[in-house]
């Protein structure tokens, strides 16, 4: 396991919503779904992606863009098209006015537009995402990234393409997993083109000893971990490792283990019924006492306070 992993592995596809936009110049798709992370690529034709904050980003054919929310976002065949259709949710479509299209918009499962021969072909997914861990993800990215098509993994795209016009028992399950897989390819090729502005933890997996402190780290957070321990795992000194730690990843690594153990165990009290000793355990704390410590330190409530809000909310 590393970080990439561990992080990936808590945004996964669940029913996610899937459109198909086939229009002719000029038109503008709003996504006002609010969907926490979007994935959107042009299938035929070019587009440019209008973040809520920023600057308009150009999306050529077969290019794919990630774009963080929850605020909304506009794909137009220009940048200061206005919107001609928005995306409201999985089963709703509407014109600037608030209109539901009409049948005769309804080109298939999934697909608006004007006509089925037109120029462009907007795709677009949308994930629900929750979590620490998905957050701590979320916080790498920039509002909008685009991965050029030159080192996108054509084949999913090409396939999410067809299947998403279809209706067959097992379809959104298919779907999502597609979905899955383009993220994850489109995420790991941005973080390695260069220039790229990637999270500091990405960098140091490349390290040979960073990168192994961060897999022991991840593959086995509830170990008692010192930073002589640790050290001795990568066949370092002790100085070596706290040093190299800090300046590849940001922060010493007693202090990212803190900060990953936390998020695992933010994730555990929003997703069940497993008692505050429990989770502690399991993410590396003797005690409710110690986890309470930590977690208020970090999160400024206490795991009881933070589950009691969850439940509420």
């Amino acid at each position: 396991m590393d970080a990439l992993a561990d992080l990936l592995d808590g945004v996964r596809a669940r029913g996610a919503l899937f459109s198909q936009s086939i229009m002719a110049p000029p038109w503008a798709v709003r996504f006002e779904n609010r969907s926490p992370l979007s994935v959107a690529t042009m299938v035929r034709g070019r587009g440019w992606v209008v973040p809520a904050h920023g600057e308009p980003v150009a999306l050529g054919t077969g290019d794919v863009a990630i774009v963080r929310g929850p605020d909304p976002y506009t794909v137009a065949d220009r940048p200061d098209t206005r919107p001609t259709c928005l995306v409201h949710g999985a089963d709703l479509c509407t014109t600037p006015e608030g209109e539901e299209f009409d049948e005769g918009a309804l080109l298939g499962p999934r697909t608006y537009g004007d006509r089925s021969d037109a120029p462009d072909r907007l795709l677009g997914a949308s994930y629900e995402v929750g979590g620490e861990v998905s957050r701590r993800l979320l916080s790498a990215l920039p509002e909008v990234l685009v991965v050029p098509a030159d080192d996108c993994h054509r084949p999913v795209t090409s396939m999410i393409a067809e299947e998403v016009v279809c209706q067959a028992p097992g379809q959104q399950v298919v779907l999502d997993r597609l979905l899955d897989l383009l993220l994850i390819s489109t995420l790991r090729a941005w973080f390695d083109r260069p220039g790229t502005r990637a999270p500091s933890w990405y960098a140091a997996m490349g390290d040979p000893v960073v990168g192994r402190a961060l897999r022991l780290l991840h593959d086995a957070p509830a170990r008692p971990w010192t930073v002589a321990a640790l050290a001795d795992g990568c066949g370092v000194s002790r100085a070596s490792l706290a040093r190299r730690f800090t300046s590849l990843v940001g922060e010493p690594p007693m202090a990212y283990l803190t900060g990953w153990r936390i998020a695992r165990a933010a994730d555990l009290l929003r997703g069940g019924d497993a008692t505050v000793a429990s989770i502690a355990r399991s993410v590396g704390y003797a005690n409710t006492f110690a986890l309470s410590v930590a977690f208020k330190r970090l999160r400024g409530v206490s795991p009881t306070e933070y589950r009691r809000a969850l439940v509420s909310a």
